[in-house]
């Protein structure tokens, strides 16, 4: 009995020394610390540092526990498991350690990446950096507190055969992701066109895109789908071509015939953000004589090319009727976009 009084004197002796140490450490160190990193210029070696001094603490209260503990000689099942639910806690603090310093690391890294694209797909690493630390540090804990890993691994390797079987689709979804920032075949805000589908980018996540069509509903596509399809990118398009067809009557005079192109020329030479290219008298139809005119809006916003080419066609008829020329027609408009 006398044994076990001296060995509890000296627990407690053990756990509060180990307690002022604990407490004194980290303000010792936060000054040789400080020392060390004034000497540079980065903001990430005072955060490592910062998170390393709130660890140490209350790492060093749990030690101190485990070692006082350890004096009373108590073992059996109880021992076992104070020790263990201690090491379990000096677990979770390491790992948050080592993950917060992973995740500032790779923040810092996608900061300085230029390209947007790039930066997200490093920040999205994030979670499985998270996921990986934390595997690694319950393997070895697993491994300290004397438990057989043979069997661990093989449940394991059984394991991932069933995880990668079941996780084959959005590990897929995942490449595609990161096929898409890197490609870059098209980014948040732009308009494209797939599979009969007008819209909006409105996010590119990790399983699937978000889009916005035009009618106003939200459409989730998987990357797949996109990286697979043949997208029409109108955000890339510099000049918008625009066909356009119209037929005169046959009462129309020679004269009157050949001035058409010459016409519609000065109309748009005169239109701001139109280009002329062409204009033809180009058959005899039935109840018509067609013309075929090809111009170009040097812009990608559909907005601007639609009231240019209202302009024209609003300029278009008011000179025809100052020269007496009818329309065959309704006329019709084919837009091809280089």
């Amino acid at each position: 009995m006398d044994e076990f009084y001296k060995n509890l004197i000296i627990s407690l002796l053990t756990f509060i020394v180990g307690c002022i140490i604990s407490l004194i450490s980290p303000k010792i160190l936060r000054k040789a610390f400080r020392k060390i990193t004034s000497k540079t210029q980065s903001k990430t070696d005072d955060y490592i540092a910062d998170l390393l001094i709130d660890t140490i603490k209350p790492l060093g209260f749990i030690f101190s526990f485990i070692l006082a503990w350890k004096v009373l000689l108590i073992g059996g099942i109880v021992d076992k498991t104070f020790i263990g639910i201690s090491k379990f806690l000096c677990l979770i603090y390491i790992v948050r350690f080592v993950n917060r310093v992973f995740l500032k690391i790779i923040q810092r890294w996608a900061s300085k990446i230029n390209d947007k694209s790039i930066s997200e797909m490093i920040r999205s690493l994030s979670p499985m950096v998270r996921a990986s630390v934390w595997s690694l540090g319950i393997i070895f804990y697993l491994q300290n507190m004397g438990v057989q890993m043979a069997a661990i691994w093989a449940l394991l390797s059984a394991g991932g055969i069933g995880a990668g079987l079941a996780l084959k689709e959005p590990v897929q979804e995942f490449f595609e992701y990161i096929t898409i920032l890197l490609d870059k075949p098209f980014q948040n805000g732009q308009f494209i066109h797939i599979d009969g589908i007008w819209a909006k980018v409105e996010r590119v996540g990790v399983r699937s895109t978000r889009l916005r069509s035009i009618n106003g509903e939200a459409i989730i596509m998987s990357n797949s789908r996109l990286t697979n399809g043949v997208i029409s990118n109108y955000a890339e398009m510099k000049q918008r071509r625009l066909v356009h067809k119209l037929g005169v009557v046959y009462e129309t005079t020679y004269e009157q015939t050949k001035n058409i192109p010459e016409i519609i020329k000065s109309i748009i030479d005169k239109t701001d953000n139109a280009i002329f290219d062409r204009c033809h008298f180009i058959k005899f139809a039935n109840s018509s004589l067609d013309f075929e005119l090809v111009y170009y809006i040097p812009t990608s916003d559909y907005l601007s090319a639609m009231t240019a080419q209202q302009e024209i066609n609003l300029e278009i008829m008011k000179r025809f009727k100052l020269e007496n020329i009818n329309f065959a027609y309704p006329t019709q408009t084919i837009y091809m976009n280089n």
